[in-house]
C-alpha cells in the first residue's frame, strides 16, 4: 500500500475504525482499564486540542517520557493529528539525558509521568524553549495535571492536512556514536511496516491480541505494541512496569495475547524463571517474536519445548523503524536473522556489511548531515551489522561493524561507560567491550586499570558496578570487572579491543 499524498498517521491509524464502525471495539487493555477505539479516538482529540491551545504548531516538537499507558498512546497520535512531531524518550534515562534530549529537540511543550519527575525537574530549568510541562500521575505544583488538562479539551478535532512524507516522530538512536541521535520518521512509514512485517510475516488480524515486552519509546516496541494492532482493529494489552521475567510471565498468563514479543535477554530470563517448575500456562500465543539483539539457536529451541510455541528470530532498526529481516512461520531456522520482509531489499559489501533498502527508511538524523551521508545512500542504510548469507537466503549475524553492541535490545557505548568509570577516585583506566554470557547474550565488561595504592577485589568491583548504574542508564553498566595491570595498545596508544574481547 502506498499512501496517498495527504495523509495523517492518527487519521488512519485511529480516526479510520471509528469512521468504519469500530468504535467499540476493545482497542487498549491497561492494568485493569480498557479503552475502545471510540475512546481512545476521543482522548487523542482531546490531547492534541490541548496541545494546539498551549501553542503547539506543525512540526513543533512535544517531547514525550511516559511508560506505556492510554496515555501514551493520546499523545503520541494527538501530536501526529496535528501536524506537530512527537519525540518519543527513554524512560530509564537521568537529569543530564534528559536536558540533552531537550535541548537536541527544543520541545515546546514536556508530557512526563510523575513517577520520573525527581529526574525530571533539573533537567528542565532553564529551559526557555520549553513552554509547558503536563505531568501524568500525582500533580506536581506549579504544572499542568494531565487529567484536569486533558478532561478540559474539545472531544472533536480534524487532522491537519499533512502529507505523507511530513515528519510525524522521532525515535533516538545511539548507533555508531556514544551521543544519542535522532531518526526522524514519516507519517507514511509505519503503513510499510504493518503492511510487510505485521501482515506479511506475522498475518496480524483483528481478532489478535499483542503483548510486547519491549516499551513503546522503542521502534521495536512502538510498533508490537501499538501500530501494528491500530492497523488492523486489534487490541493491545500495555504494560506500564518494569519488564522483569516473573512479572512479564504472569501478565501473558492473565491477558492472555495471541502475540507475544520480546528481547533475547528476556526470554533467556523467563526460561531461567521457569527451569524447575512451569506453572505459566502461555497457551493463547500462537507467534512470538525477537528483536534488538541476536537469538542464540539454544534459547529458541527451549522455548519451543517449554511454552510450545514458535519464536521468530529478526533484525530491525530504528532507521528503518522495525524488523526488515525476518523468521517464517513454521519456517524458523535457530540461530539466523532469516530473509529480507516483503518490500525491503539487503546486500552485502565484500566486508560482510549489511545494507537495507525500503519505504520506511528515516530520511535522515535530525541535525546530522554528515552520518546521514555516510549511512543513508540513495535509498540505501548501512546498519552496521556485518552478517554472512546462505545458499538458501537466510542471513546469520558476524557481529558489529564497530564497538557498539546491544544489551538487553539497547545500545551500549563503551565511551560512555568508560567515562563514567573515570570518574571513580580508584580508576586509573578502563575499556568496555562486549563477551556472551553462559545463554551466549551479549553484556558489558570492564577492563579496569587501577591507581597506585587501590588494592583490586569483589568488594571494589561491586563498588565500581554501583557507581556506574548511578551516573549513567542502568542497563549500561559492566556485569564483569576485570582487574589489569595494564591495558593492551597499539605503539600509538590505541586500545586493542579485541585482544580485551578475545579473553
Amino acid at each position: 500500500m502506498i499512501p496517498p499524498d495527504r495523509f495523517n498517521l492518527a487519521a488512519y491509524f485511529v480516526d479510520r475504525h471509528v469512521a468504519e464502525g469500530r468504535g467499540s471495539k476493545t482497542a487498549i487493555l491497561c492494568e485493569g482499564q480498557t479503552l475502545t477505539y471510540g475512546q481512545v479516538h476521543e482522548q487523542v482529540n482531546r490531547a492534541g486540542n490541548g496541545l494546539l491551545r498551549l501553542g503547539v504548531e506543525p512540526g513543533d516538537r512535544v517531547l514525550m517520557l511516559l511508560p506505556d499507558s492510554p496515555e501514551f498512546v493520546a499523545v503520541y497520535f494527538g501530536a501526529a493529528k496535528i501536524g506537530a512531531v512527537a519525540v518519543l524518550t527513554n524512560t530509564a534515562l537521568h537529569a543530564p539525558d534528559y536536558a540533552y534530549c531537550l535541548d537536541e529537540s527544543q520541545a515546546g511543550v514536556l508530557v512526563v509521568h510523575a513517577a520520573l519527575w525527581p529526574q525530571v525537574e533539573p533537567a528542565i530549568q532553564g529551559r526557555s524553549h520549553l513552554r509547558a510541562v503536563i505531568v501524568c500521575g500525582e500533580p506536581q505544583p506549579g504544572r499542568l495535571s494531565w487529567e484536569a488538562w486533558l478532561a478540559s479539551q474539545a472531544a472533536e478535532l480534524d487532522p491537519a492536512p499533512t502529507g505523507r512524507d511530513d515528519i510525524a516522530f522521532w525515535l533516538w538512536t545511539s548507533g555508531s556514536t556514544g551521543s544519542p541521535k535522532a531518526a526522524v520518521h514519516r507519517h507514511q512509514d509505519w503503513i510499510h511496516c504493518c503492511e510487510g512485517y505485521a501482515r506479511g510475516i506475522l498475518g496480524i488480524g483483528p481478532e489478535d491480541v499483542t503483548f510486547s515486552a519491549s516499551k513503546l519509546f522503542h521502534a521495536y516496541g512502538l510498533g508490537n505494541g501499538l501500530l501494528f494492532p491500530f492497523y488492523v482493529g486489534a487490541a493491545t494489552a500495555l504494560y506500564p512496569g518494569r519488564p522483569q521475567a516473573r512479572a512479564v510471565l504472569e501478565k501473558a498468563q492473565q491477558i492472555r495475547p495471541t502475540l507475544f514479543f520480546s528481547v533475547p535477554t528476556l526470554y533467556a530470563a523467563m526460561l531461567a524463571e521457569t527451569d524447575r517448575d512451569n506453572p505459566y500456562r502461555l497457551d493463547s500465543i500462537r507467534l512470538g517474536v525477537s528483536a534488538a539483539e541476536p537469538l542464540p539457536a539454544e534459547i529458541c529451541r527451549r522455548w519451543r519445548e517449554r511454552f510450545g510455541f514458535e519464536l521468530l528470530d529478526g533484525l530491525g532498526s530504528t532507521e528503518v523503524l522495525h524488523i526488515y529481516v525476518s523468521n517464517r512461520p513454521g519456517e524458523s531456522r535457530p540461530g539466523s536473522s532469516g530473509r529480507p520482509v516483503p518490500g525491503y531489499e539487503i546486500r552485502l559489501s565484500d566486508d560482510g556489511d549489511l545494507w537495507v533498502r525500503g519505504p520506511s527508511i528515516a530520511p535522515h538524523y535530525w541535525n546530522r548531515p554528515q552520518l546521514t551521508e555516510q549511512r543513508m545512500q540513495d535509498g540505501w542504510f548501512s546498519t552496521g551489522d556485518k552478517y554472512t548469507q546462505d545458499a538458501g537466503g537466510c542471513l546469520w549475524y558476524a557481529g558489529r561493524s564497530d564497538d557498539i553492541f546491544r544489551v538487553s535490545g539497547e545500545w551500549v557505548s563503551p565511551a560512555e561507560v568508560e567515562g563514567a568509570l573515570a570518574e571513580h577516585p580508584a580508576v586509573l583506566e578502563s575499556a568496555v567491550v562486549s563477551y556472551q554470557d553462559e545463554n551466549r547474550l551479549l553484556k558489558p565488561k570492564a577492563c579496569v586499570v587501577l591507581k597506585p595504592g587501590r588494592p583490586a577485589g569483589p568488594d571494589l568491583a561491586r563498588e565500581l558496578q554501583d557507581f556506574v548504574k548511578q551516573r549513567i542508564a542502568p542497563y549500561k553498566y559492566p556485569r564483569r570487572i576485570e582487574f589489569l595491570d595494564e591495558l593492551p595498545k597499539t605503539a600509538t596508544g590505541k586500545i586493542q579491543r579485541y585482544k580485551l574481547r578475545e579473553k
